[in-house]
């Protein structure tokens, strides 16, 4: 565990200070976000965030290489790593390059599929599930490589749709990595099996990364990740998860807290959890194109009815919306990491606590905050007009104003 703390604070250290370098080059190439009609910041803001993000990533690599622990484990978790790495680079290169020139999107999409054909030669691709009794479901290469394209391109895309606020993008996937750190190393811990696997790696490092970042990006932000950052870390995360499907036994992956066989939830949660994570903006993404294939328009035209501009709408301020969101994100999150490798009433009732508390604060807070604003502005309007009564409106005041 502790070098997996090193690993995490290695990226997010170097992500930070990389920061500053990143948005040096954005000002330097032009690749700075204009303020249009749908965007909520007021100012132009760089873009390239996602190179400082790539930079934490391969500076935790390699110094995870040199730990005692880490290093000296199976070479096949750097060997995975590296590649994921490599697949994120290319799609941070196209990322950058839009966040330059602006490319259409299917020149994008085409850089992305390029990106999981990096990860499907390297071997990371869905190949077999398990099921609780411990049977295979195999796939075949070509039905392997069709998942693992779906799974990776929906999830940076996903992530990319919901990058509209600051720090929106990069405290969810922070979150999201966190948990999907804490399911590898329950799985490890529990199966009494090596604690080094690439998706606690990635996980951790992708965790860091964010937080680094985020330190510069949480309104009123300095940098903006860009098409760079999405697309780098929403690539990571599915690899990640992908990685866990073939380094754990059937048994590792059917067996819970308490040594007896599960459901098929843990089975398929590195399969799930991407799409769980993100079930909110994948549900807006859907909604989007829907929305905008009905109105006649490309399903990827911008506009301003995702779900954060629904939270601004509604009375949310910026800081707040976002923080709603990361709520939510670690509810899904970690409740689902949670119920698939513990079980017990404690378990369901803390799940529900969040639930209606979550809840409470996405719908109630606005009509709280807004009576308060109500009641406020009421009393400051009615203030200077309506005097005490039995007070002289010119008691106490300066002869000299009363003339």
């Amino acid at each position: 565990m502790r070098e997996y703390l090193v690993v995490f604070l290695v990226a997010a250290t170097v992500t930070y200070l990389l920061t500053v370098v990143a948005r040096e080059i954005a000002v330097r190439t032009g690749a700075v976000a204009k303020v249009r009609d749908r965007d909520v910041h007021a100012d132009p803001t760089p873009y390239l965030g996602g190179l400082a993000m790539l930079g934490g990533l391969f500076a935790a690599y390699f110094v995870a290489r040199e730990l005692p622990f880490l290093g000296n484990e199976n070479p096949f978790v750097f060997e995975d790593a590296l590649a994921v790495l490599i697949a994120g680079a290319l799609v941070c290169a196209v990322g950058v390059i839009d966040d330059i020139f602006d490319l259409d999107a299917l020149t994008k999409f085409g850089g992305q599929v390029l990106a999981v054909g990096v990860l499907v030669y390297s071997g990371i691709q869905f190949r077999y599930f398990y099921q609780s009794t411990g049977e295979v479901f195999a796939l075949d290469t070509a039905q392997g490589a069709l998942l693992t394209a779906f799974a990776v391109v929906a999830t940076v895309n996903a992530v990319n749709f919901i990058d509209g606020l600051d720090g929106l993008a990069a405290g969810v996937i922070g979150i999201s990595a966190s948990a999907f750190f804490l399911f590898c190393y329950s799985l490890s811990y529990l199966n009494d099996v090596s604690r080094a696997t690439t998706g606690a790696l990635l996980s951790a490092a992708l965790a860091g990364a964010c937080v680094g970042f985020l330190i510069h990006n949480f309104h009123p932000a300095r940098l903006f990740m860009g098409d760079s950052g999405s697309m780098l870390i929403g690539l990571v995360l599915s690899a990640t998860a992908i990685t866990v499907t073939t380094q754990f036994a059937p048994g590792d992956l059917t067996q819970g807290a308490d040594g007896a066989r599960s459901s098929l939830l843990p089975v398929l949660l590195p399969v799930a959890l991407p799409i769980l994570i993100l079930i909110v903006p994948l549900g807006d993404l859907v909604m989007a194109v829907v929305r905008r294939t009905r109105a006649g328009r490309s399903p990827f035209a911008p506009d301003k009815q995702h779900l954060h501009h629904r939270l601004l709408e509604i009375g949310h301020s910026q800081r707040r919306a976002v923080i709603i969101m990361w709520l939510w994100a670690g509810l899904i999150a970690f409740g689902v990491v949670v119920a698939s490798v513990f079980t017990g009433a404690v378990v369901w009732i803390g799940l529900a606590v969040g639930f209606v508390v979550t809840v409470a604060l996405t719908f109630a807070l606005p009509l709280v905050h807004n009576q308060a604003l109500e009641d406020v502005i009421e009393a400051a309007l009615e203030g200077p007009d309506q005097a005490e009564p039995g007070l002289d409106p010119g008691a106490g005041a300066d002869p000299a104003e009363t003339l």
